[in-house]
C-alpha cells in the first residue's frame, strides 16, 4: 500500500520556527511573503515500513503525477501496488488513466471526498514540512529543493513504520458534530 498526495505550493521565503518567546531575547523575523520562487512536493508514502519519495515539480498537473507513479514503481519494488490517494482532477485525468492501462498491477483507491485523514501519507507531511521547513529562511528555489531533498534523505535513513495512535475502541465517537464517549457501565435508574 503506497500513499500518494501532493504538497504545496511551497514559496521560497520564511517559515517561523516553533516556539515564540515574550521579553527582550524573542526571536523575531521580518514579514517575507515569498515572492523568489515556489514548487509543489508530490509524494509517495508507504506506512508499512515508513519509506518515503518526493518529486518535485513547479506545477501540479497530470504529468507531474505519471512521473510520481513511475518513480513510486522504481522506489517501492513489489508484485501489486495498492495506490491510495484523494480525488483531485489529475489523479483522475485521461492522460493518468491512460498512464495507468501500461501498469495493470497497480490498483487505484479514492479516499471519500472531506476525509483527508483516511491518506495516511497525511501525518507525514506534518513531519516533512517540520524536518525542511521550520524556522529556515530560502532565498532561492536550489536552497528549498536541496533542504526538501535532504528531509526526505534523513527520514528515509531514521524511518519506521506508521502506526495509529488510538485504537478503534478508544477514538470518540462523533454524533451530530459533538463527540460522544460511550460508557461501559450501566447507567443506574
Amino acid at each position: 500500500m503506497i500513499c500518494i498526495d501532493e504538497l504545496g505550493p511551497i514559496a521560497v521565503k520564511t517559515y517561523p520556527g516553533e516556539e515564540w518567546i515574550l521579553g527582550h531575547n524573542r526571536a523575531t523575523f521580518e514579514p517575507d511573503y515569498g515572492r523568489r520562487g515556489k514548487l509543489w512536493v508530490h509524494g509517495a508514502f508507504e506506512p508499512a515500513t515508513g519509506q518515503g519519495a518526493i518529486l518535485l515539480s513547479p506545477s501540479r498537473d497530470s504529468a507531474s503525477h505519471i512521473q510520481l507513479l513511475e518513480r513510486m514503481v522504481i522506489d517501492f519494488p513489489a508484485d501489486r501496488w495498492l495506490v491510495i490517494e484523494d480525488n483531485l482532477s489529475t489523479h483522475a485525468s485521461r492522460e493518468t488513466r491512460l498512464a495507468l492501462t501500461a501498469w495493470p498491477e497497480i490498483q487505484i483507491q479514492f479516499t471519500p471526498k472531506y476525509a483527508c485523514w483516511l491518506n495516511l501519507i497525511e501525518p507525514w507531511w506534518k513531519q516533512m514540512r517540520s524536518l525542511a521547513l521550520k524556522g529556515r529562511r530560502f532565498e532561492t528555489l536550489d536552497e528549498l529543493t536541496f533542504t526538501l531533498n535532504a528531509a526526505l534523505d534523513y527520514w528515509n535513513d531514521h524511518r519506521h513504520p506508521y502506526h495509529w495512535k488510538k485504537r478503534p475502541q478508544e477514538q470518540i465517537i462523533t454524533l451530530g458534530g459533538f463527540g460522544v464517549v460511550r460508557s461501559t457501565t450501566t447507567p443506574a435508574i
